[in-house]
């Protein structure tokens, strides 16, 4: 079993430029990662041909390419796989929507998108408005991706970003209904 010690040690060395450290570090995390990226299908409609592993690998791919921001501990380097995950999902969303503008976009903020009539759109305007969040309050937009993107409870979304449960809850209710505000405007 690996220690939290022996993950940050191994996210450290990819940051000096070690990129076998990168390849060393996907199976100790890679039952977190096929948990977020299960929690993400799961919002997308049922025609969805990307399948968790597909999507890992995917995100991976991204992350080895790119240079990846140092990363400070395990919880930061899921962030930021999450983070890839979604704008995949971004992305493929994109270009299943190309040539449909129909507007009449209707959101639900839950834990699962997949209420919405047109997943597409629901993930599409939840990315902008998550992007305008982000520039004013980047915790708040950190916590919703945490908590919808990322499948983490408010227990652990406190624990991994070291606040009360309580002060998780708050911030969420706090982001939804600004987003949920965003979203009307924008639809």
């Amino acid at each position: 079993m690996f220690s939290e010690q022996d993950i940050t040690s191994l996210l450290h060395r990819h940051a000096n430029g070690d990129r076998e450290a990168l390849d060393a570090l996907i199976p100790l995390v890679y039952a977190e990662l096929h948990r977020i990226a299960g929690a993400q299908i799961r919002r997308e409609h049922r025609e969805h041909t990307l399948q968790p592993t597909a999507l890992i690998n995917e995100a991976w791919m991204r992350l080895a390419k790119s240079n990846v921001p140092e990363v400070e501990s395990r919880a930061h380097f899921l962030g930021i796989a999450a983070q890839a995950m979604r704008q995949i999902l971004v992305d493929h969303a994109r270009r299943r929507k190309a040539g449909k503008r129909d507007g009449g976009i209707r959101v639900e903020l839950t834990p699962s998108l997949t209420s919405s009539e047109e997943p597409d759109d629901a993930l599409l305007a939840l990315d902008a408005a998550l992007k305008i969040l982000e520039a004013k309050d980047a915790r708040k937009a950190k916590l919703i991706e945490m908590r919808f993107f990322g499948g983490f409870t408010a227990e652990e979304t406190a624990d991994l970003m070291g606040l009360s449960v309580d002060t998780v809850r708050g911030q969420l209710r706090m982001a939804q209904a600004w987003l949920r505000k965003e979203m009307l405007k924008a639809g």
